[in-house]
């Protein structure tokens, strides 16, 4: 005689005996479309994912989903799978240099000169010149040394990168002297200690958190000890009782003891900060003159290009590091090589054209009242479409590890949402394309500054559909 656990199995085992197979499912005409745009296998991922769940469900409920439940909840499963694919973003946020939104945008006029060089072959280490092999990155690095008045540089992949082969072809197995007050912190919980320590170097702390002075470095300097490292305060501030060495001082130091002084500038500029309403961010041609021997920094916060980084100064080192086995580990593509050549000609152009073509320097420069009068018209247009707003002084941060603590002045868009604000503002996340903003309280804030304004007219489009649907 069967228990009756004998009899609910079996019961089981036919109601699961029900869901269709993967590859019915799969010929569901319902289906059709998104196989044609995102290929048969991501979306036999997905439905393997439901019918996962529906078996749970049937243990659970002793129930199946209909076939309209099932479809629609691949589509829902396939949605959110959607969701990660890159793509373009409006950054509302009020941060330029947004690291989680890919720090600096490119912009359309950039790609657009560089598009004919990629879309075939190039010649990246070709010597069209000679017709044989050529050097890959040359025409970059020039434009790097005559911006920055240094003898060489390279190009690598990051500026975590760039300190970490500038540690193991100078300092391997030997002492690097720093500042314990510059032992930072950078993005995604990377700490620069950790970082230099895996390079092989082993870090000898000086000072303290808030002072640190010449003597402090001096004393530390022994035997084994293979260059002086200064980390610039890139991404906080230290105020109050804080004293740090000058880079004169530390040449001067290096220069007695035969040792190279090395540079971390972090983010790096080529323009004068303080010309835009901002305090002084060192540049890295002022760097170079102070007498730094090697200066490195990012590609991809104030310089306004792709992610890299770059390591520039003394010919006698930079040519130890462009042949250490590593480089070759670090290096990048056409691509970064492609788009950073533009960007430096840019510069090289001028501060005017710079900021022309840059788009982080396009947001920076940007003066407030032609901010203003954006925001206004924001508010005429949507005013227009019942959709409560107002305009508010505010301020944009520079963001990305990059002036920390300074902003500049802006005229944000204050919109009260028909429902509550973290609804809303999920919505426009979900739009295509997304629109990212900020909340407070029940309001939700967009800052122009960091929105193109020939994407002004989609913005207000994206928020009447929202709202409307919404309310």
């Amino acid at each position: 005689m069967k228990s009756k656990t004998d009899t609910d199995n079996n019961k089981l085992n036919l109601l699961l005996s029900k869901i269709p197979s993967v590859e019915k499912i799969l010929q569901n005409k319902n289906l059709k479309s998104l196989i044609q745009k995102h290929s048969r296998k991501m979306l036999t991922q997905m439905v393997r994912k439901v019918i996962s769940e529906e078996k749970k469900n049937a243990y659970k409920n002793s129930r199946l989903y209909s076939s309209k439940e099932r479809i629609n909840k691949i589509k829902e499963y396939f949605e959110k799978e959607n969701l990660s694919f890159l793509q373009e973003v409006i950054n509302g946020s009020g941060v330029i240099l947004h690291t989680n939104l890919g720090r600096a945008p490119l912009g359309k006029e950039i790609l657009a000169v560089v598009q004919t060089s990629l879309q075939g072959y190039t010649n990246l280490e070709y010597d069209l010149a000679e017709g044989s092999r050529g050097k890959r990155g040359e025409i970059v690095e020039k434009l790097l040394c005559t911006l920055s008045n240094a003898e060489n540089s390279l190009v690598v992949n990051n500026n975590a990168g760039a300190i970490f082969l500038i540690l193991n072809t100078l300092a391997k197995n030997k002492e690097v002297i720093v500042s314990r007050g510059e032992l930072v912190q950078i993005g995604g919980g990377f700490r620069i200690p950790e970082i230099l320590e895996q390079s092989g170097a082993y870090l000898r702390e000086v000072g303290t958190t808030n002072q640190t002075f010449i003597d402090d470095y001096e004393k530390a300097i022994n035997d084994n000890t293979a260059l002086i490292l200064k980390v610039h305060q890139s991404n906080f501030n230290m105020n109050g009782f804080v004293h740090q060495a000058e880079i004169k001082e530390l040449k001067k130091l290096g220069g007695k003891y035969s040792l190279p002084v090395i540079v971390d500038l972090g983010s790096g500029t080529f323009l004068a900060t303080e010309n835009f309403g901002l305090k002084h961010e060192p540049t890295v041609q002022e760097i170079i003159r102070t007498g730094a021997d090697l200066v490195c920094f990012s590609t991809d916060k104030l310089l306004g290009g792709p992610q890299g980084g770059v390591i520039c100064g003394k010919e006698v080192y930079l040519k130890k590091i462009s042949q250490h086995p590593l480089f070759r580990t670090l290096r990048v593509d056409k691509i970064t090589l492609t788009i950073l050549q533009e960007i430096l000609l840019s510069y090289l152009r001028g501060e005017a054209m710079a900021i022309t073509k840059i788009p982080i320097w396009k947001m920076i420069s940007c003066p407030l009242e032609k901010i203003a009068a954006r925001s206004q018209n924001f508010c005429q247009k949507l005013k227009e479409e019942d959709i409560p707003v107002f305009t508010k002084e505010g301020e944009t941060a520079i963001g990305g590890g990059s002036l920390p603590g300074q902003t500049l002045p802006t005229k944000l868009i204050i919109i009260k949402p028909p429902c509550p604000v973290e609804i809303f503002s999920k919505e426009l996340r979900l739009y295509r394309p997304p629109l990212l903003g900020r909340k407070e309280k029940e309001y939700f804030i967009l800052d122009p500054r960091c929105i193109d304004p020939s994407s002004d007219n989609l913005v207000i489009k994206i928020i009447t559909s929202v709202y409307s649907k919404l309310k």
